[in-house]
């Protein structure tokens, strides 16, 4: 009998919940779901109780899977794959990058017990501002490039097609679409590359209103943020789940991710000569990102990548400088 993929999820809140969640009822694998004990509430044990209530939750929606919840590193051991959804969500008026002080050490620390517990697995971040959390995450397990990505580019396109379709009044199965760059207001939507079942965006929509799809996308997010006072669960978890799903069923799934570009959409000759976790079309399957998908962009698409680019690098500057050594 094949064995069962085991999948942890570090940061049991809202995003990690309805990722444990949505393994469990797709039948992904056996769930571990760990938190850390909190300060105010010392008796209670949050990850152990979310874990109780989803298992109860099997005989209702026919999935069987093991959902552990736990306080100790130590359980993930063996894990295929960890997703980190642990840190500070934002509130209003925050942009993801003044989440890198808190966040970045943060990740440090599960990076570290990561390496210690599970040193095979494929890690998927999520935690914000999330190029430079992935960054932090492939520093400081000194994992292989190919294992460590984030989750960006599914979420944002995500966002891009359904605003689409809102206005197209049409079924977001039908709807193509890709973005790259960093994951935050200066990601890059290619209206180019967008369709609806093949028929060209532009055929169907004025560039006004595909512009007015693009702006929102990019500031999705932070929309949803002014509307319920912190981040968006739902949209993130799935985004992140499509990646599990591709990865332990290794379906070879072409989807957007930070991953780590080097020759790839000129990422080296904008930041100097080095690589950069970047948000790109990758093919991802059982080793974890087993290509990055590169293609000619026009010169106004690189221009926008290429500050899209810049900004990654900034903020991983940023990161640096209060970690040194990150470097």
């Amino acid at each position: 009998m094949m064995r069962r993929a085991k999948i942890s999820v570090i940061g049991a809140g809202n995003i990690g919940g309805e990722c444990a969640r949505s393994i469990a009822m797709k039948e992904l694998g056996d769930v571990v779901l760990l938190d850390i004990p909190s300060k105010d509430k010392p008796e209670l044990h949050m990850p152990k109780g979310k874990a109780l209530d989803l298992a109860c939750c099997g005989p209702v929606e026919n999935f069987d899977a093991r959902i552990t919840g736990t306080f100790d590193y130590k359980d993930i051991e063996g894990s295929d794959v960890v997703i980190v959804t642990a840190g500070v969500p934002r509130k209003p008026g925050q942009s993801r990058d003044d989440l890198v002080a808190i966040n970045a050490g943060i990740v440090k620390n599960v990076a570290q017990n990561i390496k210690q517990y599970a040193p095979n697995a494929i890690v998927i971040v999520v935690s914000n501002p999330l190029d430079a959390m992935v960054y932090v995450m492939w520093k400081v397990t000194g994992f292989p490039a190919h294992r460590v990505l984030g989750q960006a580019g599914a979420l944002d396109v995500a966002r891009y097609k359904t605003f689409l379709a809102m206005e197209l009044g049409c079924s977001v199965e039908d709807i193509q679409g890709l973005l790259l760059g960093g994951h935050g207001d200066d990601m890059v939507p290619l209206p180019r590359l967008t369709s609806v079942n093949g028929i060209p965006i532009q055929d169907l929509l004025p560039e006004a209103k595909i512009q007015a799809c693009v702006d929102r996308a990019k500031v999705g997010g932070g929309e949803i943020v002014k509307l319920m006072g912190t981040s968006a669960w739902y949209a993130p978890s799935a985004g992140t789940i499509e990646m599990v799903e591709a990865i332990v069923r290794d379906k070879k799934r072409v989807i957007p991710c930070a991953a780590y570009c080097e020759d790839e959409f000129a990422v080296k000759a904008s930041n100097d000569g080095k690589g950069l976790f970047v948000g790109v079309p990758c093919v991802l399957g059982a080793k974890g990102v087993e290509k990055i998908i590169n293609f000619k962009m026009n010169d106004t698409e690189q221009k926008f990548m290429n500050e899209s680019i810049s900004h990654v690098k900034d903020l991983i500057g940023s990161t640096v400088k209060l970690f040194p050594e990150l470097a």
